[in-house]
């Protein structure tokens, strides 16, 4: 007999004695814990089973019953077994119905099975049965609050979830990521003001909340945008684990007539707005300087168009959305990729630690995320020169290289037949302004603006995608309540792609939100022949959509600040011809327009790329300043609380100056290259 053998008998052995102690009650629960997980462990987890069933088939009265089913459940789920699973927690619970683990454990098992509504209740009755407090249970009725208001956001149930997340907000401030998703769903509800603090959870607690993305639609702050990004990063990525993981050295490929190794690193590359942007560069990157890697992150698709244009144009396709970071940064590595471009930045479904591994000697911001990244391994941002002007770049940590226009687009793009106005749900002869940025981008301020353009238009109407019915009718009262007919806003509702950018033509202006204006939507909107009226503000998300509209050669529709815009509305509404001459030129320009030269945008970005390995190859590669960031969040916490529409530049930079220079008084603060300069405290 070998020792495999030996093993294996011995292994055989130990089962049956495990069985027999069970049926005898003289198996306590730590040894069959312990035996369970070690089976378990070594891959023989229809043993541990076997076990746990002998188990409680002999030991019904045994106090600890309850917590063996609960193992039990998990190790059944562990091994495919979803339905026993479910019986176990039942039975679990018919022990001990205040078992709060169980009780999530089940919601969850529902969840998966594609139960939602089972899931929710569940839960429910646990909130029921816990509304006495103790540590234990508040933090369990937490993560179930938290857990319904998730299913039920993924669900659409906006209104649902809503109250759900703010109990558990009450009950536990410091969780950031539901304070997060409750303010993300306000804003997507027109839910004014965003942030309302109660006895329990202050302003700041709200604010400390909000995510990088959710502030760009509520405060035109670019260093408090930085701050945030850099905090966010910090608590989101933290400092994995990168002893296993050497540095890429710089390959050295300059002048060797070697083609440089580009990857893409994104959810989006697919039929998404960001996927529709890039897929026709990644068709004209110039196969001699360039080899192209795509790893895809996101939910598995089928048969979508972007992608498969996007597979059919670069070298490899990588799916890496099953793959740990760790595993995912290790492909990237093995790929010998030289130039890394994060796509998604702290967007949805982002794989930002993945980059913290550093599998390539250069990452780059591009395209997918509007900001600074504020980490300490994202060397560059890919930008132009009206998103971030040269006095700017102080509100980001990256390094910023420039391109003509910061939105690419696809010229191929499948626009459907344009329909007439009355198959649009429009009024024919009305003037119809028109926004088609998503409702979390409107602002209680930029509405309001909004109404003051109808009140001084007649026969004016304001087109709107539907936010869904609640939202619809939020808004029609609102309008009521500034003195404008509610039906003078009508809802778009939802429509395929190309059908959607047909219909987007039938209107005579399109009007920006503020402070996190229109992107892809405005290049969409210019590209059907529709004019975009904007106003650039301070961030990144509130100065790229007059980027946009300059690129197009329209600068007649960039206004410069909110009263301008608000008169510029009303004069293009009133005196049709004005504006029927900016159509003229957006028709004559258009095609020519840095806008649409997407073969001079592709070799930009290879020069740009080759500029950073030449960069990284001399050993020059940026270090991300993230100096006094934290100083900079409590500074910009206190003032972003007065929730301010907008201010000039010079009145921005005194408010934070004054607030720096106070804080120094007290204890100093080292000078930066931003905004805490030894020239600035001088004054």
């Amino acid at each position: 007999m070998n020792l495999g053998q030996t093993q294996t008998s011995g292994a055989a052995a130990a089962f049956v004695q495990m069985i027999e102690l069970a049926r005898m009650q003289r198996l306590s629960v730590t040894d069959l814990f312990g035996y369970a997980e070690a089976r378990s462990a070594a891959g023989a987890r229809a043993e541990a089973v076997e076990v746990y069933k002998a188990w409680l088939a002999y030991n019904e009265a045994h106090p600890l019953t309850h917590l063996v089913y609960f193992n039990y459940a998990v190790t059944l789920r562990q091994a495919g077994d979803l339905t026993g699973s479910i019986h176990a927690l039942r039975a679990a619970l018919m022990v001990e119905p205040k078992f709060g683990q169980a009780q999530i454990n089940l919601g969850r098992a529902y969840e998966d099975a594609g139960l939602g509504v089972l899931a929710i209740q569940q839960w429910r009755s646990f909130i029921d049965l816990t509304a006495e407090s103790t540590p234990d249970k508040v933090g369990h009725r937490v993560m179930v609050l938290q857990h319904i208001g998730r299913v039920m956001e993924n669900a659409g149930l906006l209104e649902d979830a809503e109250p759900y997340l703010w109990q558990a907000i009450e009950l536990r401030p410091d969780k950031l990521e539901t304070g997060q998703h409750w303010s993300a769903i306000r804003q997507r509800l027109c839910k004014w003001p965003i942030l309302t603090p109660s006895e329990h959870v202050s302003l700041r607690q709200l604010i400390d909340a909000l995510s990088p993305l959710a502030l760009g639609s509520y405060a035109d702050d670019p260093i408090f945008q930085l701050a945030k990004a850099y905090r966010y990063n910090k608590s989101l990525v933290g400092r994995p684990d990168t002893s296993g993981h050497p540095r890429k050295s710089v390959a050295r490929k300059s002048g060797t007539g070697t083609r440089l190794r580009i990857g893409y690193v994104s959810s989006d590359l697919r039929d998404h707005a960001v996927g529709f942007a890039l897929r026709e560069v990644l068709e004209l990157h110039d196969k001699s300087r360039v080899e192209v890697y795509a790893y895809y992150c996101g939910d598995p698709v089928a048969n979508d168009p972007t992608q498969n244009r996007m597979k059919a144009a670069i070298d490899c396709w990588r799916e890496i959305g099953p793959m740990t970071d760790e595993a995912a940064a290790r492909q990237i590595a093995a790929d010998d990729i030289d130039i890394l471009i994060d796509v998604n930045g702290y967007t949805k479904h982002a794989r930002t630690r993945i980059f913290a591994y550093r599998p390539a000697p250069v990452i780059v911001n591009f395209c997918g995320y509007p900001g600074s990244m504020g980490s300490p391994f994202h060397q560059y941002m890919i930008t132009d020169e009206l998103v971030v002007p040269e006095e700017n770049r102080v509100y980001y940590s990256e390094a910023i290289k420039y391109i003509p226009c910061t939105q690419p687009v696809d010229r191929k793009r499948f626009i459907a037949e344009k329909p007439s106005r009355k198959e649009a749900g429009l009024p024919e002869k009305a003037f119809v302004y028109a926004c088609f940025n998503g409702m979390q981008k409107i602002t209680q301020a930029t509405f309001g603006q909004w109404m003051q353009i109808l009140a001084a238009v007649p026969n004016s109407v304001l087109w709107l995608l539907t936010g869904g019915d609640n939202v619809d009718q939020r808004l029609r009262d609102l309008a009521k309540v500034a003195g404008v007919e509610a039906e003078r806003l009508i809802f778009a509702p939802k429509a395929g792609n190309a059908q959607h950018l047909a219909r987007v033509g039938v209107a005579d202006l399109f009007l920006d939100t503020f402070p996190y204006g229109a992107h892809s939507t405005a290049a969409d909107a210019l590209t059907v022949g529709l004019p975009v009226l904007t106003y650039p503000g301070k961030t990144f998300a509130a100065r790229f959509c007059h980027s946009i509209v300059h690129a197009v050669g329209l600068p007649e529709l960039i206004c410069s600040g909110p009263q301008d815009y608000v008169a510029r509305a009303i004069a293009y509404g009133r005196e049709r011809k004005a504006l029927q001459a900016v159509r003229d030129q957006l028709a004559a320009r258009r095609e020519t327009s840095v806008l649409r030269d997407m073969p001079g945008l592709a070799r930009r970005l290879e020069d740009i790329y080759w500029e950073m390995q030449e960069e990284a190859e001399r050993g020059e590669t940026p270090v991300p300043d993230l100096r006094n960031l934290d100083v900079y969040y409590e500074v910009g916490a206190e003032l972003v609380q007065a929730n301010l529409v907008y201010q000039d530049d010079a009145a921005y930079r005194a408010q934070y100056l004054e607030k720096l220079a106070a804080q120094h008084d007290f204890a100093p603060i080292p000078f930066d290259s931003r905004l805490w300069t030894a020239e600035a405290a001088r004054r």
